[in-house]
């Protein structure tokens, strides 16, 4: 018996089945739930309301609980036309101008009577439901170069920054140090709310991130911030210019022999998130983390190859996660055009 638990964007995961009932029971009560191969099933309430999936002839047999809608589409209508508007914002926002319920919100067929979606000739919907594949064709492949691209730079960092692999060029071995052999920490200074704003000269850094802008800068230059407080305690973030460093942020500036990008990076080896005192709320000390201990390659040029290498990998995600984010904007634009007939294919 599937419910809203089992849906994930695509198909049905059934590790997560809880519940089943016998043939012999399913055959004298629950026949009108049962559900086909190709049946598409969304969910129609709790939080995850609309989540759809596609049923396979491997994940049969099944039946619905409550929570869960079937959709079978009439001769009328293309399958890959259909599964498009179930998923679309068209859909998804006439359901929530209906949907009832607070803490657990549901819709039904009552509610889905009074939908209304675009429905051109039957080739045209195939022409929209194929260009919509095609771009999903292109958003796949750059999600999986993505993909491959971490786990490299994964494996690269695993290498380079335990000195297991050397980049050409450099020689000599390699130390495990403490943090405070190759750098200072300390907190950043206090500061209200009502001092950050949106458009003053200085971004103002805590423990998370930026917060906003400030008057006055606390730093000129390069250094590594650590998230010092809070749930998302020992965040690491490389800032360089004039910024304001908050008292939620503890300031690591490199020493001269040590190159700061790549501390940064080997600091992300050592999940600080893990070594927060507990308390109320987790709480970075920098006497403790200066006692902490990497292994560091004798010389700073070899420190600034490593980081480099790093970095352009960084870059080159980025670029690919730029091109992903385009074209799912491209896609999510061809949506709204074709599925309300602005622009016609066929």
């Amino acid at each position: 018996m599937i419910n809203v638990t089992n849906l994930e964007n695509g198909f049905l995961n059934l590790d997560r089945t809880e519940r089943h009932i016998s043939l012999e029971e399913f055959s004298k009560m629950y026949m009108h739930f049962a559900v086909d191969d190709t049946d598409i099933v969304m969910a129609s309430s709790g939080n995850s309301y609309g989540k759809s999936s596609i049923v396979r002839a491997r994940d049969l047999p099944l039946v619905m609980n409550t929570s869960v809608i079937r959709f079978k589409p009439l001769k009328s209508c293309d399958y890959a036309y259909l599964w498009i508007l179930l998923n679309s914002d068209l859909f998804k926002e006439q359901i929530d101008l209906m949907i009832t319920g607070g803490a657990q919100p549901n819709f039904g067929p009552y509610h889905l009577r009074r939908i209304e979606v675009p429905a051109p000739p039957l080739p045209e919907q195939r022409a929209i439901a194929g260009a919509l594949s095609d771009a999903d064709g292109l958003i796949a492949a750059l999600e999986g170069v993505i993909a491959k691209k971490r786990d490299l730079k994964q494996a690269a960092m695993q290498q380079l920054l335990t000195g297991k692999t050397r980049l050409p060029g450099f020689s000599g071995d390699w130390e495990v140090k403490r943090l405070g052999e190759l750098c200072s920490m300390k907190s950043g200074e206090g500061i209200t709310a009502k001092g950050i704003d949106d458009h003053s000269p200085f971004p103002c850094y805590g423990g998370n991130g930026l917060r906003g802008y400030v008057g006055r800068y606390t730093h000129e230059g390069t250094y590594c911030l650590i998230g010092r407080v809070g749930a998302l305690c020992g965040n690491l973030l490389e800032v360089t210019g004039r910024f304001f460093a908050s008292e939620h942020a503890i300031v690591v500036e490199a020493f001269d022999s040590t190159d700061v990008s790549w501390l940064t990076r080997a600091m992300g080896t050592l999940s600080l998130n893990r070594r927060a005192e507990s308390s109320a709320q987790p709480v970075l000390t920098v006497s403790k983390l200066l006692l902490l201990e990497i292994p560091a390659p004798p010389s700073k040029a070899e420190q600034a190859a490593i980081a480099e290498v790093l970095s352009d990998m960084d870059a080159d995600l980025a670029a690919l996660e730029a091109r992903a984010a385009k074209a799912r904007a491209v896609k999510q634009g061809m949506m709204q055009q074709l599925l309300t007939g602005k622009v016609r294919l066929v």
